[in-house]
């Protein structure tokens, strides 16, 4: 059995070393005779490469060879990796990819031809990089009615939240410390305000709960405004502010998705994951909640996975994963704003005490929070849980008060 991949970067290059480096177990696993590279595909030249004579720039060449029967998709984006993997699939090939956006925005429309070509669409590596969280959902935990996902899925906004809590590090700084050692890029808005995350939530939350959800669909905020005043804060209450994307089950016919910062205790399991890790809690009716933790990207960890799909695919040639998930409908995810959560919120005020009293008022009794050097006319307080759309109109509405920072609180 003959296998190609679709893009030399990090992941790809990282997927071929592994195919070498560990090819008699890997060989042995996929219950082949044999299970060999046969093409790389990538528009530039790599002279130097041990595996210079694997290379091509032509794609026709790996759709129209029969011997290739799996084909890993390491190119990113959506156009031209849509376009092959839909033809690939077309062609009765399998596809194993670690492209979250191709799987978050076409996952259910590939995922059908797949099941009427009889050969496989994996994505393991698509969400959690090296965790193993796709398999666990539809087979480990396949009993449960799964009611919640919720985690930390992206590791450069959790390495810049981690330095401006431990450091004090500003969010500017973090940022240019993280670019420094290469955990961000040199654009940092997929992660910093929170695409990435998104898209891998949305993958989580079509395998949870049944239906595609897309990315245009889900309320997402990053952390560009997170300061250090918020991080005081926070430790103040009791937790940590993390970047946390969440899908939550409502009933059958309707879930809320977000991703956005948010408060977490210190007695929550999220809350000691720090740095680059990632971590995913799934509440299930009859395990509770599941942590997976690990690293959620990198060359290795996520080349890990990527094999791992491609041994599934080999030991899957005669009968198609039945696994995947239905199309969306109208009105499925429901507008964030209906759901209930208590609030964090900072802002400015010349009448502390005015504002207090209003607060308590049209929200509830409030929580005042303190921190150390606070300037005078700065107030926080955190909420009693209410549907956050009336909580923020009345924050709003309150008197004398200009609200700089709302925080969501979590309950896990």
């Amino acid at each position: 059995m003959f296998v190609a991949v679709m893009g030399y970067g990090t992941v790809g290059s990282g997927v071929v070393e592994l195919l070498y480096k560990n090819h008699d177990s890997i060989v042995k696993r996929s219950m082949q005779d044999s299970l060999e590279l046969k093409y790389i595909l990538d528009i530039r030249d790599f002279p130097d490469s041990p595996y210079h004579d694997k290379f091509t720039k032509d794609f026709d060449v790996i759709l129209n060879d029969p011997e290739v029967q799996i084909v890993v998709e390491t190119m990113g984006g959506v156009t031209f990796a849509y376009d092959f993997v839909k033809k690939l699939l077309l062609a009765g090939k399998s596809v194993v990819t670690s492209n979250k956006e191709l799987v978050a925005s076409k996952g259910y429309e590939l995922l059908q031809i797949a099941n009427e070509k009889n050969v496989n669409f994996l994505f393991e590596a698509s969400v959690g990089g090296g965790i193993p969280i796709i398999r666990p959902i539809t087979q480990c935990l396949a009993a449960n009615e799964i009611d919640e996902i919720a985690g930390i899925l992206n590791g450069t906004t959790n390495y810049i939240l981690t330095k401006m809590i431990t450091e004090k590090a500003t969010f500017e700084d973090a940022l240019a410390n993280a670019q420094a050692l290469g955990y961000a890029e040199k654009d940092p808005t997929a992660d910093v305000d929170g695409h990435d995350a998104c898209r891998k939530i949305c993958i989580l939350a079509a395998l949870a709960f049944g239906k595609h959800v897309y990315p245009d669909s889900v309320h997402t905020e990053g952390i560009r405004t997170i300061t250090l005043a918020d991080v005081a804060y926070a430790a103040s209450w009791g937790g940590v502010i993390k970047l946390i994307a969440s899908a939550k089950k409502i009933n059958d016919e309707s879930i809320t998705v977000t991703v956005g910062p948010a408060f977490v205790a210190k007695h929550s399991q999220l809350a000691g994951v720090d740095d680059v890790f990632n971590a995913i809690l799934v509440r299930g009716d009859a395990t509770g909640d599941v942590v997976f933790y690990g690293k959620g990207a990198g060359k290795m960890p996520t080349a890990s996975a990527v094999v791992a799909d491609v041994i599934d695919a080999a030991k899957h040639t005669l009968k198609k994963k039945n696994f995947g998930w239905d199309d969306t409908q109208e009105n499925y995810v429901v507008d964030y704003k209906t759901q209930p959560s208590a609030l964090y919120v900072r802002g400015i005020t010349a009448n502390k005490n005015s504002v207090i009293k209003a607060a308590n008022e049209a929200v509830g009794a409030v929580r005042v929070l303190t921190r150390e050097n606070a300037p005078a006319d700065e107030l926080a307080f955190v909420t009693n849980p209410a549907p956050i759309g009336d909580l923020q109109e009345k924050i709003a509405s309150l008197p004398g008060f200009t609200a700089q920072s709302v925080i969501r609180i979590t309950d896990y």
